[in-house]
């Protein structure tokens, strides 16, 4: 499981999904799931135009994710670079969300985040657990993160139970922009993963 599928493309395989970087022609998909109220509600920010998106994944987020391999390919320190990817069915290709990793500059260091959202249509499958779990330990097996964070808010029930059911440590809650979240940690060296 979740072993990473040699190519040109970064994709680590999961049991029902697979994660693989962003793709320009991702963008209708990805507008489309920030934009459900049950996305954004959780992910402020994340509901951006459509012109927005397009520059961002064209001029920041792909170039990034190829710099972010060629650190890894270099011998793992990513520094503060993002891993960005897709949440693919394996049963037909489809996007339904995605799975990143950066640096959270509001969270204490080691400050290195993972993040998720996924599509209203594809919740309370596993699917999200499966993506968390496999950037995790990708992440830990390929780079040099010993630390992983994840944050949600209180009131998201389904995202701190995702991050609860792979083994993230609960420590406090942390204050960013006037919303309260639950702050969590997972270290490489809990093996839980």
């Amino acid at each position: 499981m979740n072993q990473p599928i040699l190519t040109d493309e970064l994709i680590i395989d999961c049991k029902d999904i697979y994660l693989r970087e962003y793709r320009l022609e991702d963008l209708e998909k990805l507008q489309e799931i920030t934009w459900q109220p049950e996305v954004y509600e959780f992910l402020p920010g994340w509901n951006a135009t459509i012109e927005e998106r397009t520059l961002w994944l064209a001029e920041y987020e792909i170039p990034e994710n190829q710099r972010f391999k060629q650190a890894v390919l270099a011998g793992g320190d990513i520094g503060d670079l993002y891993l960005r990817m897709a949440i693919v069915l394996k049963e037909n290709d489809e996007f339904i969300g995605w799975c990143c990793s950066g640096i959270k500059d509001e969270l204490p260091a080691p400050n290195r985040e993972i993040m998720y959202g996924i599509s209203k249509k594809f919740r309370n499958r596993g699917y999200t657990t499966q993506a968390v779990k496999g950037m995790a330990e990708y992440l830990f097996e390929h780079t040099n993160v010993e630390i992983l964070n994840a944050i949600a808010l209180i009131a998201n029930q389904a995202s701190n139970k995702v991050i609860q059911k792979c083994d993230f440590e609960p420590l406090t809650l942390i204050e960013i922009e006037n919303e309260s979240y639950n702050h969590y940690r997972l270290s490489k060296c809990q093996g839980h993963i």
